[in-house]
C-alpha cells in the first residue's frame, strides 16, 4: 500500500531525489538589469500563504476554503503583498499558487513581479495537483542573476524544493538558495544535508524562506552546524502573524557577508510574517561589477 502511495505522489511532484529539471515558469533573462554596483542587498522572505489573509487560528477554519476555491478578497491581498516587495531586491516568495481554480488561473509569483516592479521571476512547482493547486515557490530579482536552478528536496513526503540563485561573478559567487522545508525534524536534516552539499564550495552564501525550526535547532542539530552561517536574533518571531511567538522564517547568511539591516517586518498578510535583511556586497564587488 506505501509503495503504491509513494508511486501516486512521485507522478504527481517527481521522485524526491530528482534534482534535474523542475516545472514552473520564468520570465527570461533578456530584460533584467545586469548587478549593479551597490552599498547594499536588500533580501525579503515571505511565505504568503497563497494570498490568504489569516489574522487568527479560528481563520484555519473559516477561511480553509479559500485553500480550494477563489476568493475576491485575494487579488486585493497580492496588491497588500506587492507593494511591501517593491522596496527590496531579491525576495523568496512560499506557499504560492502557479495558476489553478483557487488563485483564479493566476500564476502569483508573475504577478507579484509585475505587480511590484521586479523584472526577473521564476515560479518552481513543487506539487502539481491540476487545476486544484499548484504548490509553488518563487523568486523576485531586481538584477540578472548569472544563474538560477530549481532542485527537489529529499523527503518521505515528496514536494519541497529549492532555489539557488548566483550573483556577481562566477569564480566567486554570491549565493541565495530560498527553500520552504518539511515539517519533521528528520526530514530537515536531509533536506539540509543535500543544501549542504549545495553550498559547500561557495563563500557567499545566504539561505532565506520557511525553514519550520528555530535557528538554534538549524544550526546545532543540523548538516548546517559547521557552516558558521549567521542568523536573526532568536527574538525575530514571524509565526503567527498576529501573535509572533516561533521563529520559523528565516535568512541565514556567511560570515563573509556584512549584515547591515535585518529585521521582522510587521505586515501580516498572511499566517507569517516576512523577514527583511540587508546585506552588504562581498568585499571588491563595488569595483569589479
Amino acid at each position: 500500500m506505501y509503495k503504491k502511495i509513494q508511486q501516486r505522489l512521485n507522478g504527481w511532484v517527481g521522485t524526491a531525489t530528482d534534482t534535474g529539471p523542475v516545472m514552473g515558469a520564468c520570465s527570461g533573462f533578456d530584460h533584467v538589469p545586469e548587478l549593479e554596483p551597490l552599498d547594499r542587498l536588500r533580501l525579503l522572505t515571505f511565505n504568503i500563504q497563497v494570498g490568504i489573509n489569516t489574522s487568527s487560528y479560528h481563520h484555519y477554519l473559516t477561511r480553509s476554503w479559500q485553500h480550494f476555491l477563489p476568493s475576491r478578497k485575494r487579488l486585493d491581498n497580492l496588491d497588500k503583498i506587492s507593494a511591501l516587495l517593491r522596496n527590496y531586491d531579491v525576495v523568496a516568495l512560499q506557499e504560492c499558487d502557479g495558476g489553478s481554480i483557487r488563485s483564479g488561473f493566476i500564476n502569483q509569483v508573475q504577478y507579484l513581479a509585475e505587480a511590484s516592479g521586479l523584472p526577473y521571476w521564476r515560479q518552481q512547482l513543487n506539487r502539481n495537483l491540476g487545476q486544484i493547486a499548484q504548490h509553488s515557490n518563487g523568486l523576485l530579482s531586481r538584477y540578472r542573476p548569472l544563474d538560477v536552478k530549481q532542485y527537489r528536496l529529499p523527503g518521505l513526503i515528496p514536494g519541497r524544493g529549492a532555489i539557488v540563485a548566483r550573483y556577481g561573478f562566477p569564480e566567486d559567487p554570491l549565493v541565495l538558495v530560498m527553500m520552504h522545508l518539511s515539517l519533521s525534524k528528520s526530514a530537515q536534516a536531509r533536506q539540509l544535508g543535500f543544501i549542504r552539499d549545495l553550498i559547500g564550495d561557495f563563500r557567499h552564501v545566504v539561505l532565506m524562506g520557511d525553514l519550520n525550526n528555530h535557528a538554534e535547532q538549524l544550526l546545532t542539530n543540523t548538516p548546517l552546524s559547521d557552516t558558521g552561517l549567521v542568523p536573526l536574533p532568536a527574538s525575530a518571531h514571524s509565526f503567527p502573524s498576529w501573535r509572533p511567538e516561533k521563529a520559523l522564517d528565516h535568512i541565514l547568511v556567511s560570515p563573509s557577508l556584512e549584515i547591515q539591516r535585518a529585521e521582522v517586518v510587521h505586515y501580516p498578510m498572511s499566517d507569517h510574517l516576512p523577514i527583511a535583511m540587508d546585506i552588504a556586497l562581498p568585499s571588491g564587488y563595488l569595483s569589479r561589477v
